[in-house]
């Protein structure tokens, strides 16, 4: 390596003749190096909070989680909000008591915590869980009407439960506002450096050398603008502009256009949209009823006159295009939105516009990706992490005909990136890779082993594919001359070892421009 790139690849004769005295020599002793694993989709500072709330991603009941928000009062003023996030309803081992649609009710919660608002988010960010304080504060009562894209689920009494669904959860943002109106701009700012940091640290550990950011706003993106002129971004972001009205982004797209250029730190050149919700939560947008809720096809989000609208303006500034979409009719209605908007415009179809998640595809889809050279950025550990109970919300062969169809999309030519979609995954690129090629759920069987990638397909979807996500294959995703020298080291060879030991393996080593930035402590995590 020489300086932020890599020199020369080869045998040990040939790079030793590079080896000058102020050389540092790393001895990998037969350990794997490969190009630093790229997350295709996360939430980079949603991963550095995530480390800063009550994690509820090991709670195995929800009585668990009522004991956690009660140990948290005791150091918690009065009327102080506390957050959570991790829980899922399908992963615990008893259903709750009183379950209405499978999910709790509040009173345990706003019993242990009765002078605390408390919002707990679900495991997939697409709903969130508050006690009685928390809807007191957000005036949410029975009558309260359900907002468009969302739903505040009620008991057979008509009260709330306290789960909040999809947009729901915006309902208490205005009573989160003015207790955080209180805080100076010096506790805020140190707070998002905080969330940078532990957010790298995480990372880096995994061998995450850059991360595709799915939504950040311009006041993001400023403050991340400021970090990265201090040199203080120790991880390579590709960031998503979100939250920003069609009528901004217009006006302002120009100015956020930031494309990579040497050793960049942070980079925007794509906007990112949500058509619906998550299957776990009965957001998913599909075709068909889903068959443990008949009376829902599932929410819509955003709308598609206005995502459409969000095109028009990314194509006009030469921005990318990123949709969540999960559910097999919003998969379906974002391809239609993406191929109008193509055909408006025959010199501009190659821009790499994404779908997000993928995660539920109409067999009829599956070629247009290809067609459309639209990108399927998804996440192998939403597969094996969901598929226990897919089939409940499906159907054993409708979950089987149309969930996570790796295989199919390859076979037409898409391009599949790979991701954890990180906090609501652990962000560990080993575990997601294990994911694609076995498919093993928790419960000893694969999920649909016809759709499983191989060994390299699935490397090549945290790497090289990554990159192509991000038109950033010239710099990175392969250890070649020229690139930047952003590198993991294993502590196995998970392209070589039997299956089931892949999980084993750690990140021992994680470069990033050609500077160490992780060094595993001996004994940690050994194998």
């Amino acid at each position: 390596m020489r300086g932020a790139t890599i020199l020369a690849v080869g045998s040990n004769a040939e790079i030793g003749r590079l080896i000058g005295d102020s050389t540092e020599v790393i001895d990998l002793q037969g350990r794997l190096a490969i190009p630093g694993f790229i997350e295709s989709h996360g939430h980079y500072m949603g991963l550095g909070r995530a480390k800063m709330i009550l994690d509820l991603t090991t709670a195995k009941r929800w009585d668990d989680i009522v004991d956690m928000v009660s140990i948290a009062t005791r150091d918690t003023r009065i009327d102080s909000w506390i957050y959570g996030r991790g829980w899922h309803q399908e992963k615990w081992e008893v259903p709750p008591p009183s379950a209405v649609e499978g999910n709790p009710v509040h009173e345990a919660l706003s019993k242990a915590s009765p002078n605390n608002p408390v919002i707990l988010t679900h495991a997939s960010g697409h709903a969130a869980f508050v006690n009685k304080r928390a809807m007191e504060l957000a005036n949410i009562t029975r009558r309260t009407p359900n907002p468009p894209g969302g739903e505040i689920v009620k008991g057979p009494d008509g009260e709330p439960t306290g789960l909040l669904r999809e947009t729901a959860q915006r309902l208490v943002a205005p009573a989160q506002a003015r207790a955080d109106s209180a805080r100076s701009e010096e506790d805020r700012e140190k707070e998002r450096r905080t969330q940078v940091r532990l957010a790298a640290e995480e990372a880096l550990s995994k061998g995450v050398t850059s991360f595709h950011d799915a939504g950040s706003s311009f006041a993001t993106i400023d403050f991340l603008k400021r970090m990265e002129a201090e040199g203080a971004l120790p991880v390579r972001l590709y960031v998503m502009v979100r939250r920003e009205s069609n009528a901004e982004m217009d006006q302002k797209l120009p100015q956020y256009f930031m494309p990579l250029e040497g050793d960049d730190y942070l980079t925007v050149r794509s906007i990112k949209r949500q058509i619906d919700g998550a299957l776990g939560s009965h957001g998913a947008w599909l075709l068909e009823p889903y068959v443990d809720l008949p009376e829902s096809h599932g929410l819509t989000l955003e709308t598609p006159e206005d995502i459409e609208g969000t095109a028009n303006v990314a194509i006009k500034h030469g921005f990318q295009v990123n949709t969540h979409a999960i559910g097999d009719r919003a998969n379906r209605v974002v391809l239609d939105i993406y191929e109008r908007v193509f055909k408006k415009n025959p010199d501009k179809q190659y821009l790499r516009w994404r779908i997000e998640h993928a995660q539920h595809l109409d067999p009829a889809d599956v070629p247009r990706f290809a067609q459309l050279g639209v990108v399927a950025a998804m996440q192998g550990m939403h597969a094996t992490s969901d598929g226990p109970w897919i089939p409940k919300r499906l159907g054993a062969e409708r979950a089987l005909k149309t969930s996570y169809v790796f295989r199919d999309l390859m076979k037409t030519g898409a391009i599949i990136s790979n991701g954890t979609d990180v906090p609501v995954e652990d962000i560990d690129p080993i575990a997601s890779f294990y994911a694609a090629v076995s498919l093993m759920m928790n419960t000893g069987q694969s999920f649909n082993p016809a759709q499983r990638m191989t060994r390299e397909e699935a490397l090549r979807t945290y790497t090289i594919n990554g990159a192509y996500a991000a038109f950033e294959e010239a710099n990175k995703g392969s250890l070649s001359p020229g690139k930047l020298a952003d590198v993991a080291v294993l502590s196995k060879d998970i392209t070589r070892v039997p299956e089931a030991e892949i999980p084993t393996a750690v990140v021992d080593l994680t470069v990033v421009g050609g500077k160490v930035k992780y060094r595993r402590k001996l004994g940690s995590d050994s194998n």
